[in-house]
């Protein structure tokens, strides 16, 4: 097939990052990362405990910055907007674009409700009552909770199951409507059933949104992306379509990494 012209990748491409390096203090964490998120697709990044997967995943939406000692250098790109420097875009406005889900579920101690109206109602982005009712609702039901919910909308976030709870963070983060969604383990501290639902949603999710998901189980990633990035020691050691990563890798690292070799 012929390469995509630069156009192509343009339109296709959600963000990217160039050379992105991150510093904490005196140790280089990330050493160069260069990667590119393809609107509407999940990408995967995998590799052993400390190579740097959520480190580079919080550049994205600039978390790194309420960390004192960390530094950031390179580029990272939002429909081509810078998101670093001196004219990139606001930290805030930023975090409405791309919202992010951690790994344990961390619902506000308020209403089911007021969880999912929080981010529209700081924002300013309903016009009344009604609108508002809306977008908590239609949040809900993307996140696939509304009919598990609908009758105790006003009860604590806190007094749902794990799972539940995860879908409730998902459903708080797409109320304002982002572009991109973060995934931070979000399966980590679920079930086996409740982890199969969260699953389900992210690929029903990526028809609206590009999904940036880390995950420690290569299952996971080979169940739920298109795309996969193998961490290794701060840098991607090798990119590719998921299952290309999985049944062909070109890096002996790779391979070594998805045989159970090491990590």
């Amino acid at each position: 097939m012929p390469e995509a012209s630069a156009d192509t990748v343009a339109l296709d491409t959600k963000m990217t990052s160039r050379d992105v390096k991150v510093h904490y203090g005196d140790k280089l964490a990330l050493k160069g990362v260069d990667l590119e998120f393809r609107t509407n697709e999940v990408t995967a990044l995998i590799g052993p405990s400390g190579c740097g997967k959520s480190t580079f995943l919080r550049c994205l939406n600039r978390m790194n910055d309420t960390i004192g000692i960390a530094r950031v250098s390179g580029q990272v790109t939002l429909d081509n907007d810078h998101i670093y420097g001196p004219n990139g875009i606001d930290p805030v406005l930023l975090r409405m674009r791309v919202g992010m889900v951690f790994q344990k579920p961390n619902p506000f101690p308020k209403s089911l409700y007021d969880n999912v109206a929080f981010g529209p109602r700081i924002h300013g982005l309903y016009r009344d009552k009604d609108h508002l009712d809306e977008i908590v609702t239609k949040a809900l039901e993307k996140a696939g909770l509304w009919h598990e919910v609908k009758d105790r909308l006003y009860e604590k976030g806190t007094g749902i199951s794990g799972g539940q709870q995860q879908r409730l963070c998902i459903a708080r983060a797409i109320a304002v409507s982002p572009e991109v969604i973060l995934m931070d383990e979000p399966c980590s501290a679920l079930d086996p059933i409740a982890t199969a639902k969260v699953e389900e949603l992210i690929d029903e999710l990526r028809e609206n949104f590009t999904i940036v998901i880390v995950t420690h189980s290569m299952q996971q990633a080979a169940r739920v992306s298109q795309r996969t990035a193998f961490f290794h020691l701060g840098e991607v050691i090798e990119v590719g379509d998921t299952e290309q990563i999985f049944t062909a890798p070109t890096q002996q690292l790779t391979q070594g990494y998805i045989t159970g070799r090491f990590g």
